[in-house]
C-alpha cells in the first residue's frame, strides 16, 4: 500500500448499520484514475463485493459524496453506492445478517486502475454496528414465545413494537435491534413459535402473537398505551389480521405484503378464521437469470372464491402505514395496497397513510445493505426474482426507514425520553 494515499471514513470508521458515512481519498496524483472497492462476508459465509472507477480532482482527492463513479457496479454520484451495489460471489444469494451481535464489517479499498485488480493503495475497515451502546438484548423463551427483546438505555418510558420479521419463519434481529437503538422497546419473534420453518407447520396461530403482545406490554420501560407492529412479505397479512382482531394495536407497518391471508390457514382460539388465498402456478415463468418470476401467481383477493381469505382491516382501531414497491416481483403488493386504501375509504376510515416506490423490489429493509435481485424463496423452494433496480431500491430504503420511525413516534406516543443512538 502507498504511504501517501489516505482513505478515510467520516465521521468515523465505526457507525450504526443504518447510518451513512463519507468516503474520502487523498494523496493521489492529480486526475489519477483509480478503482474503489468494498468487500464483506455475511452470516452464511457468502462474499459480497462492489467496485467503481473514479478520477481524482486536481488536488489528488476523491469525495464519494461529490464525485461520480465512471464505471463499475454503479455510476454517477452515489455516496453509499459501494455498500448497496455489493453483489454476491454466487448467483441468487441474499445478504444474511441475522444476529445483532455481529457487526456488518466492510473493507473499503482504493486500487491502481488496471485491467486486473490493481495494486492496493489504501484500505480501511468500516464496522457497521447493529445494536447501539446500552441497548439490552434478552433472548425470550417464555410460554410459546420464541424471540429476542431489545430495550433502549435510559429510564423510558418507550413505545413498544412487535417485529414480525420473516426469514423462513425464523429470527432476524437486524431491524429490531436498530429500532431499539432509535428509542423503541422491540420484541422480534419467530413467526411459527416452536417450529422455525413454514414447511413444518400446518397453520399460523394468532394466539401466539396475542401472547407476544401481552408479554411486550408487561415490560417495565414500555409506556405506549398500544403497541406497534412491523412486518414484511408474508408477515404483512399476519400483521393485518392481528390489527383487525386483537385489541391494543395502535400502529401497524405493512411492507410489501398481501391484503389477504396467504401460504397457511390462520387460526385463532382453536378455529380457522381465514383460509389461504388461491393461486395459479401456471402464471409463473422462468427468467434469463434462472430465477422464477411469481409476481402474478396469486389470484385476486376480491374474487368470490377468496372471500374467506380477505382480511377485514376496516375493523382495526389503530393506524396503518402501507409501504409498497411498484416493481415487487414476489407479488403485486402495490395493487394489494391500493385495494386496501380504497376499502378503508369506502368504510369512511382515515386511519391510514400509504407510500409507494417506483423501481423498488420486494425486500425493503433498513438502509445500506446490499440490494438483492434474486434468491431462494422459502415457500417456493427455488430462486425467484424480487424485482426493482438497485439505485432506486436503495433510495426507497432510506426514505422508508425514516418514515417508519416517524409513524411509530406519532401513533405510539408516550412520555418517552428520546435517546440519542450511540455505538
Amino acid at each position: 500500500m502507498s504511504s501517501q494515499v489516505r482513505l478515510r471514513l467520516l465521521p468515523s470508521a465505526k457507525c450504526l448499520f443504518d447510518e451513512p458515512v463519507q468516503v474520502k481519498v487523498a494523496g493521489l496524483k492529480s486526475k489519477q484514475l483509480v478503482t474503489m472497492r468494498a468487500r464483506s462476508t455475511d452470516d452464511k459465509g457468502v462474499m459480497f463485493s462492489s467496485s467503481a472507477t473514479y478520477r481524482a480532482d486536481g488536488s489528488g482527492e476523491i469525495h464519494l459524496d461529490r464525485d461520480p463513479s465512471l464505471s463499475g457496479t454503479y455510476v454517477g454520484v452515489e455516496p453509499m453506492g459501494l455498500l448497496w451495489s455489493m453483489k454476491p460471489d454466487t448467483l441468487h444469494k441474499r445478504f444474511i445478517k441475522l444476529s445483532s451481535l455481529n457487526p456488518h464489517v466492510v473493507k473499503f479499498s482504493v486500487h491502481e486502475e488496471e485491467e486486473e485488480e490493481g495494486k492496493m493503495l489504501a484500505e480501511v475497515i468500516n464496522e457497521r454496528i447493529l445494536i447501539g451502546d446500552g441497548v439490552s438484548r434478552l433472548p425470550v423463551n417464555k410460554g410459546n414465545i420464541r424471540g429476542v427483546l431489545f430495550t433502549p438505555p435510559g429510564r423510558g418510558p418507550f413505545p413498544a413494537v412487535l417485529d414480525l420479521y420473516t426469514f423462513g419463519g425464523g429470527l432476524s434481529e437486524k431491524r429490531a435491534s436498530l429500532l431499539a437503538t432509535r428509542g423503541f422497546v422491540v420484541l422480534t419473534v419467530a413467526l411459527y413459535g416452536h417450529d422455525d420453518q413454514a414447511k413444518d407447520v400446518k397453520a399460523v396461530h394468532m394466539d401466539y402473537f396475542e401472547e407476544a403482545i401481552e408479554f411486550l406490554k408487561t415490560q417495565d420501560k414500555v409506556g405506549s398505551e398500544g403497541v406497534g407492529l412491523i412486518s414484511l412479505s408474508k408477515s404483512g397479512d399476519i400483521a393485518l389480521s392481528i390489527a383487525s382482531y386483537l385489541p391494543g394495536v395502535a400502529a401497524t407497518v405493512w411492507i410489501n405484503g398481501c391484503s389477504a391471508n396467504t401460504v397457511l390457514p390462520l387460526h385463532y382460539k382453536k378455529r380457522e378464521i381465514h383460509s389461504v388465498l388461491t393461486y395459479d402456478a401456471k402464471k409463473a415463468f422462468l427468467t434469463e437469470t434462472g430465477a422464477v418470476n411469481i409476481r402474478n401467481v396469486l389470484n385476486s383477493p376480491l374474487l368470490d372464491e377468496n372471500k374467506t381469505a380477505l382480511i377485514p382491516i376496516e375493523r382495526a382501531k389503530g393506524h396503518f402505514l402501507f409501504v409498497a414497491s411498484e416493481d415487487d416481483c414476489n407479488w403485486d403488493s402495490n395493487t394489494f395496497m391500493n385495494e386496501m386504501v380504497e376499502r378503508l375509504k369506502r368504510h369512511g376510515k382515515e386511519n391510514f397513510e400509504s407510500v409507494s416506490y417506483p423501481e423498488a423490489g420486494h425486500y425493503l429493509e433498513p438502509p445500506y445493505g446490499p440490494y438483492c435481485p434474486s434468491s431462494v424463496h422459502g415457500v417456493v423452494g427455488m430462486p425467484v426474482v424480487w424485482g426493482g433496480e438497485a439505485r432506486s431500491h436503495a433510495a426507497a430504503e432510506v426514505h422508508m426507514w425514516g418514515k417508519i420511525q416517524e409513524f411509530f413516534r406519532t401513533h405510539l406516543s408516550c412520555d418517552a425520553a428520546q435517546t440519542n443512538p450511540k455505538l
